[in-house]
């Protein structure tokens, strides 16, 4: 296929952060990515649709390029028959988030979406500026019986590698995976876990005799509490951690957030990173790739589409997130609503018809800082019994 100016830039710098990946799986990771954003969809009809006039080929003969990308060896035809590992894309993909990042700490957030009944993935985003980055993910079949962290340990352990000790990274998961051993194997990484608890759990403070309903800690709206302690009361699962108990003006309950940091280097408000993650997801379908329409139901092939999905997020939100950065915070609106993807969608195409793809780089935002023990903590302290 000829490689028009605008896009053929875009695939050699695919190529140069996917070392790893043959050229045929290195073009079709680019030439998919592309494609979304020009189509604005994930779908293979739209994405051929929009490629073929500026590639100048037949809509089926691009059609069919796409397709060689997600199939498996034995569905392809012809000598040197390979499939893209996807698995093998989540540590490039990482490495071109850390090396544009700007500062060496970072809120990673574990969590998972569906396609309806056929398919669940799970996700290892990072979250910044309202959205998340899927860089790595496991597509699992829907409704199936099993746990989840063992997926989830599999996914930050393909990431461990390739980052410097040096490196801060706060783990946010939501309580339907919360578990004694994904809290440890992510401690085991030398990371932070930041897990939010089910408020039927207990915890004893360190010193006290007897364990305590995680809901005691933080009773009524604007009652916090940090202190050490053990999680979960049966011997075999015990938990040395970090309880963060916080209920906000304004919410419905209490956030309750087991950590290993210590009561003062961690604070709740961190956990709202987490929602970040479904900013991300909504990118995915509705407001973005819209992968709710894809009637795919094999996890191989899934996963597949979905290293170019990531790509393509990563892209705009790179590209989105500089341009955010350079505008004065008093002129953005109060409510984010993925705006930095929609700026990135903007800007790309907009760059690609001036000559090339446009270049963009990581500005996180500044996180939050630990208050000192508030007057609910000591509350607490005085006059709930050991």
């Amino acid at each position: 296929m000829p490689h028009p100016e605008g896009r053929y830039p875009w695939a050699a710098t695919v190529a140069t952060h996917f070392p790893a990946l043959s050229k045929p799986q290195a073009f079709g990771l680019a030439l998919w990515s592309f494609g979304m954003v020009l189509a604005r969809s994930c779908g293979l009809s739209a994405v051929a649709l929009a490629l073929a006039p500026l590639l100048g080929r037949p809509e089926n003969t691009v059609r069919q390029r796409l397709r060689e990308f997600y199939l498996g060896a034995a569905a392809k035809r012809g000598p040197g028959r390979a499939e893209l590992d996807p698995a093998a894309g989540s540590a490039p993909l990482w490495r071109w988030v850390l090396a544009g990042w700007g500062g060496r700490r970072l809120a990673l957030a574990l969590d998972a979406t569906t396609l309806a009944d056929r398919l669940t993935v799970l996700c290892a985003s990072v979250v910044d500026r309202g959205c998340g980055i899927p860089v790595a993910r496991a597509v699992l079949p829907g409704n199936a019986p099993g746990a989840w962290h063992p997926h989830g340990c599999a996914l930050l352990g393909r990431l461990r590698p390739a980052v410097d000790p040096g490196w801060a990274v706060v783990v946010l998961t939501d309580r339907g995976l919360e578990s004694a051993e994904l809290f440890r194997a992510i401690t085991a990484l030398g990371w932070h876990p930041l897990m939010r608890a089910k408020a039927v759990g207990h915890v004893r403070p360190a010193g006290w005799r007897r364990f305590r309903p995680l809901a005691a800690f933080a009773p009524r709206p604007g009652a916090r509490w940090a202190g050490r302690g053990e999680a979960y009361k049966k011997p075999a699962a015990r938990l040395a951690c970090t309880l963060l108990a916080c209920w906000g003006a304004g919410h419905a309950g209490p956030w309750l957030l087991l950590t290993d940091l210590g009561p003062a280097a961690a604070d709740p408000a961190w956990s709202a990173y987490r929602a970040w993650v479904e900013q991300g997801f909504k990118v995915a379908k509705t407001a973005g790739w819209q992968w709710q329409r894809s009637r795919r139901a094999d996890p191989a092939r899934a996963a597949r589409l979905w290293a170019a999905l990531a790509l393509a997020t990563l892209w705009l939100l790179e590209v989105g997130g500089a341009a955010e950065a350079a505008v004065p915070p008093e002129t953005l609106p109060a409510v984010r609503l993925h705006r930095v993807f929609r700026r990135g969608l903007a800007l790309v195409p907009a760059a690609l018809l001036r000559g090339g793809p446009p270049r963009g780089r990581f500005v996180p935002e500044p996180w939050p800082q630990a208050p000192p023990p508030g007057a609910e903590e000591r509350f607490i302290q005085n006059h709930t019994y050991p």
